[in-house]
């Protein structure tokens, strides 16, 4: 899954925060809720836990380097996608939808996004540079 996970502690409210660097197909669990994954420029699977299992779940994704060589795709196990990104000043939005794609030669370091659930639905949001970096279906 990776090759570096960094934790982090706010004493604040004793919250703890994970880092991890994915490096090849990954399948996250509600164990995971609250980690930042960095997706490098060479796309890889990403799947999400089942909604129905995932109540409170969330996680951060953070482009690290253009993606270069081919998408990384985050894939539900059902139509349950829903939220909307902004991408090059424009909305795009996602509606029951089973897939998204961090298109590569589109995608860029710094476009980010987020996955919350809510134990029905995974509702995104995030900022993309490039017209085409984010894709749904």
């Amino acid at each position: 899954m990776s090759t570096t996970t960094v934790t982090y502690s706010n004493d604040d409210k004793r919250k703890f925060f994970s880092s991890t660097a994915l490096t090849a197909d990954t399948a996250l669990t509600p164990a995971n809720t609250g980690e930042v994954f960095y997706l490098d420029a060479i796309g890889e699977d990403i799947t999400l836990p089942a909604v129905g299992v995932s109540a409170g779940v969330e996680f951060e994704f953070i482009v690290t380097d253009a993606v270069a060589t081919t998408s990384w795709t985050v894939a539900a196990t059902t139509a349950s996608i829903y939220g909307s990104v902004i991408e090059a000043g424009l909305v795009q939005l996602a509606s029951a939808e089973t897939t998204i794609s961090i298109v590569f030669t589109k995608a860029i370091a710094g476009d980010t996004f987020s996955l919350k659930c809510d134990g029905t639905k995974w509702y995104v949001k995030g900022f993309f540079s490039v017209a085409g970096s984010f894709t749904t279906v």
